[in-house]
């Protein structure tokens, strides 16, 4: 292997992807914290390209634009030596699942009633718009088989803290680097 395959084999150091309000980002960020490593979110990413809130991007822009934004980021994302957490439509994208292909992804779960809790009336989130719950269910029954294509180890969030969470994420990472 040479030294750019073996540098890219590090990179990122943990993927993190499931539903809206599963904890990708507030576990996200204390793995990245625990790895001594940054925190990437690709809807950051996403927002400091089109220099506005992902919602403003759904209304003006469409869909359509924010996937191709996002599926840009999950690109960029996967080259940093970091904890990255991708947006819960990104598997959406056959490209990005591609990419995801042999590396440390987790996919965090939460029940519907334990996310529509943590979602409340977030107007932010322009897909869960309407009924969160029925908008959850959904989104989870659509997406469900892809991010367990992806994933290497699933891990719930309910009634978890996320350092509990962040725990379980280390183990079972730890546990399938051990095979």
């Amino acid at each position: 292997m040479s030294e750019r395959e073996g540098s890219r084999a590090q990179r990122p150091r943990l993927v993190l992807v499931g539903p809206p309000a599963a904890g990708k980002t507030t576990v996200g960020r204390l793995l990245a914290d625990r790895l001594s490593v940054p925190f990437v979110d690709t809807d950051d990413l996403v927002v400091a390209t089109a220099g506005k809130p992902v919602s403003e991007i759904f209304v003006d822009d469409g869909e359509e634009e924010f996937r191709r934004l996002e599926a840009d980021a999950v690109v960029e994302a996967l080259t940093r030596d970091a904890v990255v957490a991708l947006g819960g439509g990104a598997v959406l994208a056959e490209r990005t699942r591609a990419r995801l292909a042999g590396r440390p992804v987790v996919l965090l779960t939460a029940t519907v009633p334990t996310s529509a809790g943590r979602v409340g009336l977030n107007r932010d989130r322009p897909l869960l718009l309407g009924n969160p719950r029925q908008q959850l269910r959904a989104l989870l029954d659509a997406r469900l088989p892809l991010y367990l294509e992806v994933a290497v180890a699933e891990i719930g969030t309910d009634d978890r803290t996320p350092d509990e969470v962040a725990d379980a994420v280390l183990a079972a990472v730890t546990a399938r680097d051990r095979t």
